[in-house]
């Protein structure tokens, strides 16, 4: 492997699930990490809805975690590192694979104790721009008695992957069934998900 993304790509071809232990450098887990608590501080996170504006439904019981956009007007030294960090991801998936992804969106996810995401696939019934996913993990010495596991239905197997600090997780939007187990500690991470626009 000559590129810091192959390990993820690799596996991704290899088994539908990509999966890199370190794909986020530990500083930039922590830094991130520290912008969830500040935002918790803030209260600037929001209940998380399902679907999109044309069919959102914000009283659905799927899900119960919390998010927050990334953005880089906010000008946040570790959001804009994680963000050039998806742009670089993207080039060479790009480069490599000709997946002629365009566009991004992310967010941070925040799984407050019992908390959890039921069954479901990323990608829209009337919106078909989401092509791949990719979860980043942010929580340190995750243990199995935690929860919080993302169970991903493969087949008629399902993988389960603890949601550990510096972690990336990658998979096409419409073809992986996962979900988030009810966790027992607080959950962090970032979800997005990469776009044809």
């Amino acid at each position: 492997m000559n590129n810091q993304f192959d390990l993820l790509i690799d596996s991704y071809l290899d088994k539908k699930v990509g999966i890199d232990s370190n794909f986020l450098t530990k500083r930039l887990s922590d830094g991130l990490r520290k912008n969830i608590l500040q935002l918790q501080k803030n209260e600037l996170l929001t209940a998380a809805g399902i679907g999109n504006e044309p069919i959102k439904d914000q009283h659905q019981k799927i899900r119960s975690d919390k998010i927050y956009w990334l953005d880089k007007s906010h000008e946040n030294i570790y959001e804009q590192e994680f963000l050039q960090l998806a742009e670089d991801f993207i080039e060479h998936l790009n480069n490599t694979c000709y997946t002629g992804i365009n566009g991004y969106e992310f967010h941070y996810a925040v799984y407050e104790e019992g908390s959890f995401y039921g069954r479901h696939r990323d990608q829209f019934k009337n919106n078909s721009s989401r092509k791949y996913s990719l979860i980043n993990y942010l929580n340190d010495n995750w243990l199995e008695e935690d929860g919080g596991q993302l169970l991903v239905y493969q087949d008629e197997g399902v993988r389960t992957i603890l949601p550990q600090s510096q972690t990336a997780v990658f998979f096409k939007s419409d073809e992986m069934e996962h979900e988030v187990t009810k966790a027992t500690r607080q959950r962090m991470s970032i979800s997005g998900w990469l776009k044809v626009l």
